[in-house]
């Protein structure tokens, strides 16, 4: 399970970078489901508005809404943008695990992929050689390119629609992180 922050109202552009990149990654379920698992996105934004975006990204994970008044019975505290593991019995349910942070970076191949390369992240924190590409801060932007989570460029030069049919306009830079 993974928790999606959204900023109701605002456009696809200004939707959280982190939980797009890191749901992003999930992308091929059924080596999962072979094994009786589901991975599933719940998301903090209202079902009509944050499904359009699941659309937009292509993203087929199974997509849910959490109501204000379960956010804090399921994040107890954590934060959106953790993962979760759950396990049912019969109509019983337990939480066997959950991350936040940097734990969730197992499930971000791009980064094991860059880790791998010569100029691994290129994020300020690496211990880096003088003179090599450290360009991307953890702040957020690392997930962003040109005021958009990177991901999403491909998705219009593909020709899909980033309409969310936001009732109202974006307000303030808040990002999340």
């Amino acid at each position: 399970m993974s928790y999606h922050m959204w900023h109701t109202g605002r456009s696809a552009a200004d939707q959280c970078e982190g939980c797009t990149f890191f749901t992003g990654q999930v992308l091929e379920l059924s080596y999962l489901h072979s094994r009786d698992v589901t991975f599933a996105v719940f998301c903090q934004g209202p079902f009509e508005e944050s499904s359009r975006y699941r659309a937009f990204m292509g993203w087929q994970a199974p997509w849910y809404s959490v109501p204000e008044q379960s956010l804090d019975s399921l994040v107890a505290g954590r934060g959106f943008g953790m993962k979760a593991c759950y396990l049912r019995s019969g109509d019983r349910v337990f939480e066997t695990y959950w991350t936040a942070g940097r734990g969730v970076e197992p499930m971000a191949p791009s980064y094991g992929l860059l880790d791998m390369t010569v100029y691994g992240r290129q994020e300020g924190w690496e211990d880096s050689p003088d003179g090599w590409p450290q360009t991307f801060q953890t702040d957020g932007d690392q997930f962003r390119l040109n005021g958009r989570p990177t991901s999403q460029w491909t998705r219009l030069a593909a020709g899909h629609d980033d309409d969310l049919g936001a009732t109202h306009p974006a307000t303030g830079e808040h990002r999340c992180h």
